[in-house]
């Protein structure tokens, strides 16, 4: 599946444009749309404050363990998971860094987004695609 590189504000113009790949994550009965930036500079997958809120998670700063790096990385943050369904691909279980940040992006990084699918990047096209893993 192919998808356009975005912006976030209409004021922004095509140099502010980057890979946002539209999503619906579930957790249990809950589910909500959301739109992540495709990062694979990042380790992790990140998921802001509200959005864990809005699936059912309940903050437990006793098992907010998991150390994050770069802008984020005087947040703490704890393990969750929830099912991404993307397209037609069948859905996937991704694992989160949730960070009590009210500013936190959602964010895909290596561990474990680009584990589950192959991804590539055609910045010259504003373009990228993904797959399922091969």
């Amino acid at each position: 599946m192919r998808f356009q590189y975005s912006t976030t504000s209409p004021a922004q113009n095509e140099f502010d444009s980057l890979p946002r790949l539209p999503l619906l994550l579930r957790r249990e009965t809950q589910s909500i749309e959301v739109v992540g930036l495709v990062d694979s500079g990042a380790t992790v997958n990140v998921l802001p404050y509200e959005v864990g809120l809005d699936l059912g998670g309940i903050w437990d700063d006793r098992r907010a363990i998991i150390q994050l790096a770069g802008n984020l990385s005087s947040q703490s943050a704890m393990p969750f998971s929830a099912i991404v369904y993307i397209g037609d691909f069948l859905p996937t279980e991704l694992v989160f860094a949730w960070v009590r940040s009210p500013n936190a992006p959602l964010i895909l990084g290596q561990t474990n987004f680009f584990l589950e699918f192959d991804v590539c990047f055609y910045r010259s096209k504003s373009e990228f695609e993904i797959n399922l893993k091969s």
